[in-house]
């Protein structure tokens, strides 16, 4: 990241706000970050919230395509201990026009927490502008994005932080550093699953949407449609599923077809199972392992495959190619076959429906009984690390001649590994294991986000960056899982040039690079 330049654009966005009658400075100490959100409800509140509950931040702007949250955020409790008067705070459904207005309104920083297919347009607007992003992940939805994003992060010199909180927990970091000096050997072949999709997905959503061409005859008096579609094609609104449609809602999401939060099963709109979980799922092995280009991937098994919605179950096989360690000079790494698995089992609900058995790691199913119904397995020539959870809270790890798996913390041969990455502030284990206090874990990775933008937060080496998962960590690791999603809509051996951006003659692939970008939205 370019240091200089940050600091020019954070000199440009003060003298802003002098201009406009402000009195802001970013700097140790000094003044409140001006934040403007863009997704104000569900993981949205749960991005901006923290960062005002933590006094370094001030939200100056509210971007929503549906103006009914406003009435929703002012009800809550937590919200009204800030004291904050909602109906002075500046509000959008077009995030078009809170861009317009960004210069005068002063603002620092964005939380970005929409639908997939607007993190994209959205933040780099925003970049482009000098305005430090905080992305939900996936960071974006198509592999051009990612390109683009990264370009206009760099050129711009600011802050990124993307939002896959477990990598603020000092359990993942620590086995991290575990991973990374090499304790298990040569990994040639990791496993992540998930319990996900808890949304509708598959040919039921294809055949529902397909019937209704014209829509459902519903409306939302409160939703700006055209905004919320934003980058993406036409479509007339869908309101709920019929009852003759099987919609799988373990969670109690609704019968809802696109909003709210039910489209993330939508090609146009997200990015499934996949993109919504490997962000965190994946993070240990991307990270422990340096795991970089990915060079192919293949759909090996889909369940209600179709041309709409992401299937009910898939399980993709991915290649990382062979590079050098970046960590233990002179140390090659071997190239790493990667399994993603994703589906539910709709005989118990919440639960996975498709995940490695137990002949892929018999230890695990010796030692707990059954595999974790959500996880990461890190198979090594020395040994195997188990993550758990969904976000590394549960780490444990266990050497070719023990049966049984200990937890990173307790074991003897890690106590040995020193500390290199810093923990942050906020997160902690408990009883000196890597089970932590899930709740509020994630604190510590919005205020590092603002620690950054004023300078005054840790320096990581691995990303050279005071953010964790800034774009050095978190571009590369989102290619591997778009070119995943890519997979599990195009049949076939994928192979992806990372250079060239091309899918090496697939044209069917190929065509999936780039979104669609409705006439006006270009970004």
């Amino acid at each position: 990241m370019n240091l200089n330049r940050r600091t020019f654009l954070r000199g440009l966005a003060g003298s802003s706000m002098l201009a406009a009658g402000g009195c802001f400075s970013i700097g140790k100490g000094k003044g409140k970050i001006r934040l403007a959100c863009v997704g104000a409800l569900g993981k949205g509140y749960s991005d901006w919230m923290p960062m005002l509950q933590s006094g370094m931040a001030e939200l100056v702007a509210i971007c929503d395509a549906d103006s009914d949250v406003l009435g929703v955020i002012a009800a809550r409790e937590d919200f009204k201990a800030l004291g904050i008067d909602i109906t002075k705070i500046p509000f959008y459904t077009d995030y078009r026009k809170l861009m317009d207005d960004a210069g005068m309104l002063g603002i620092q920083a964005m939380t970005i927490s929409t639908p997939d297919h607007i993190h994209g347009p959205v933040a780099i607007s925003a970049m482009k502008q000098g305005i430090n992003v905080y992305v939900q992940k996936p960071l974006v939805r198509t592999l051009w994005e990612l390109e683009y994003f990264n370009k206009a992060a760099k050129d711009n010199g600011v802050i990124v932080q993307m939002g896959n909180q477990g990598s603020s927990l000092d359990s993942m970091r620590r086995c991290t550093e575990i991973l990374q000096s090499g304790i298990i050997g040569d990994v040639t072949e990791v496993h992540v699953w998930t319990n996900r999709p808890v949304w509708p997905q598959g040919k039921a959503v294809c055949d529902w949407v397909k019937g209704h061409p014209n829509g459902d005859g519903t409306t939302r008096k409160t939703l700006n449609w055209d905004a919320w579609l934003g980058t993406a094609k036409n479509r007339p609104f869908l309101g709920e599923y019929g009852k003759d449609v099987k919609a799988y809602d373990p969670w109690n999401l609704g019968r809802n077809v696109y909003h709210r939060f039910t489209w993330r099963g939508f090609y146009d709109f997200g990015c499934g199972a996949f993109g919504d979980m490997a962000c965190h799922t994946m993070n240990l092995a991307f990270r422990g392992l340096e795991l970089g280009t990915v060079t192919d991937a293949e759909c090996v098994k889909i369940e209600e495959k179709n041309d709409i919605a992401y299937p009910t179950k898939s399980v993709v096989k991915m290649t990382y190619a062979a590079r050098d360690s970046k960590i233990r000079k002179g140390v090659k790494l071997p190239a790493v076959t990667l399994f993603w698995y994703d589906g539910f089992d709709e005989t118990k609900p919440g639960k996975s429906g498709n995940k490695p058995g137990p002949e892929v790691m018999p230890k695990v199913v010796k030692c707990f009984g059954e595999v974790p119904d959500t996880g990461c397995y890190i198979i090594g020539s020395k040994g195997a690390v188990l993550m758990q959870d969904d976000y590394g809270s549960k780490c444990a790890i266990a050497l070719n001649d023990e049966q049984k798996f200990i937890d990173v913390f307790a074991h003897e041969a890690c106590k040995a590994v020193p500390r290199s990455i810093p923990f942050c502030a906020g997160s902690k284990t408990v009883d000196g294991k890597s089970t932590v206090e899930m709740k509020g874990f994630a604190e510590g990775h919005y205020t590092e986000f603002l620690h950054a933008i004023r300078g005054d937060g840790n320096y990581y080496d691995q990303t050279h960056s005071q953010c964790f998962a800034d774009i050095e960590y978190c571009v590369p690791q989102m290619e591997g899982i778009l070119v995943g999603c890519i997979a599990q809509q195009v049949p076939g051996k994928l192979k992806w040039d990372c250079a060239k951006q091309s899918f090496c003659g697939n044209a069917a692939a190929q065509a999936l690079v780039k979104p669609f970008i409705r006439e006006g939205w270009a970004f």
